[in-house]
């Protein structure tokens, strides 16, 4: 069986914006809130490589400046 397709950089925003939100509220238990910021950083990370991405490619469509 393969992997599931990464989310997309909205919804693993979105995501993250609840996840944020669960552990700043202070009432969820110690072991969840160890598997939330465990998903945070997951989440992260793939909004990162969406941002790199997307940065790569509008640097590739750039003309070079002649230096």
């Amino acid at each position: 069986m393969s992997k599931p397709a990464p989310p997309s950089y909205e919804e693993a925003r979105d995501q993250l914006v609840e996840i944020l939100h669960k552990l700043e509220s202070g009432a969820v238990p110690l072991s969840e809130s160890m598997a939330l910021w465990e998903r945070g950083e997951e989440l992260a990370a793939i909004c990162q490589n969406w941002l790199d991405g997307a940065k790569a490619k509008i640097e590739a469509a750039r003309p070079k400046a002649d230096s």
